[in-house]
């Protein structure tokens, strides 16, 4: 799978864009703010159906303008397919699988994986749980049609019993149901995310020692209420909690994940360059995992991935990425010079982009290529 051509309209700082992509590895220069992380929040939001960033869809139209359109052509194993997007200011999004019009969004989720790293993702460190359970559903939902569907189920019946907390007019038997409904949706995501982790970490582990050169211990742990029991019971045991509280206080909405490096936590204990590398070997088994369950490699967008890593953990890094399999790669750098030098060390089809006031230039490709018609590993 990989993106043979992107259009975009009025979307954030792009008035508009059209690209032919390499199916190895793309790179865009250009300095910051203009425009070269919203161009791969665009390819993420053809994937995901919304933008990586916490943003609404009618934010994302560009200024003064009523609508924004995003359109991509894929490369499926020869097979050609068109994803399109388009949400109007006070209107509802249409995303479309080539010509046809999903009825619910979710059931694009999946179709085209994808892994994104950006700077942002120091949230996973610093905010709260909220943003390590997105990570998970990230993670699991394009994988995993039940995990998604218990997860959509969950969060309309969490919101149905807060509703009912709040009202202070208790139907027990309404409450019974819900906490039925909640127990069973619930059991399925934590099976699947205690699941997930047991797989992950390994990858995770062995990933981070190959960028550290081993230099640190990293762990990875999954805290979840129903390790104490069944929801439905914990339910019942916090209901003078949840009355007071207006709100339902156990649940996998309130799982997290404990993050550290030689037994401490990584928020506290590690260095600016210690978190990075977390951060991208946490992604990196985020693909692996995808990449296993999909039969073929999700895109991979990198942003600004270099900032607070040394030189020794840069190398390692481009070594473990570019020409090993890893299928289709954007990558966003403000630093030209880095991606020359990072292009004349690989003998891969690639592409090279100006990103200047919402344009694209198409600066640098290989004149002649080493590898004829290259195109992603399918190889698990």
């Amino acid at each position: 799978m990989y993106l043979k051509h992107l259009a975009l309209t009025d979307f954030k700082n792009i008035e508009e864009i059209e690209i032919d992509c390499s199916p190895v590895l793309n790179c865009f220069a250009g300095d910051n703010g203009e425009g070269k992380t919203n161009l791969l929040d665009s390819i993420y939001y053809l994937s995901m159906c919304k933008s990586h960033f916490k943003t609404g869809d009618t934010a994302n139209i560009r200024d003064k303008e009523q609508y924004f359109i995003i359109k991509g052509i894929y490369d499926h194993r020869q097979e050609e397919i068109t994803v399109s997007c388009g949400v109007k200011r006070n209107g509802k999004k249409s995303f479309k699988l080539n010509v046809k019009e999903y009825e619910r969004l979710s059931e694009h989720i999946g179709h085209i994986p994808i892994v994104i790293i950006t700077p942002s993702d120091t949230s996973l460190i610093s905010d709260s749980g909220e943003e390590r359970r997105k990570f998970l559903n990230a993670v699991i939902a394009q994988t995993d049609r039940d995990y998604l569907n218990a997860l959509l189920k969950y969060n309309h019946t969490i919101a149905q019993r807060n509703k009912l907390l709040k009202s202070g007019n208790i139907d027990s038997e309404l409450l019974k149901i819900l906490n039925e409904s909640l127990s069973n949706s619930g059991q399925v995501i934590y099976e699947k995310r205690a699941a997930l982790i047991q797989a992950f970490t390994p990858t995770f582990r062995e990933v981070y020692a190959s960028i550290s050169d081993s230099k640190e211990s990293p762990n990875l742990l999954y805290r979840s209420d129903l390790s104490r029991g069944r929801l439905a019971e914990l339910l019942e045991e916090s209901l003078d909690r949840d009355l007071f509280m207006q709100h339902t206080t156990t649940g996998v909405h309130r799982d997290d994940l404990g993050m550290e490096i030689d037994g401490r936590a990584v928020r506290y204990a590690g260095s600016q360059g210690q978190q990075k590398t977390y951060l991208i070997a946490m992604k990196m088994a985020q693909f692996h995992i995808i990449k296993q369950h999909a039969g073929f490699s999700p895109i991979l967008l990198l942003d600004d991935i270099f900032d607070k890593l040394d030189t020794g953990r840069v190398e390692r890094l481009i070594t473990l990425v570019v020409g090993n399999g890893f299928g289709q790669i954007f990558l966003t750098d403000s630093n030209k010079n880095r991606l020359d030098r990072l292009l004349e060390k690989t003998a891969t089809d690639y592409k090279l982009f100006r990103i200047e006031a919402g344009k694209a230039e198409l600066i640098a490709e290989p004149s002649s290529k080493s590898i004829e018609n290259e195109t992603p590993s399918e190889e698990i």
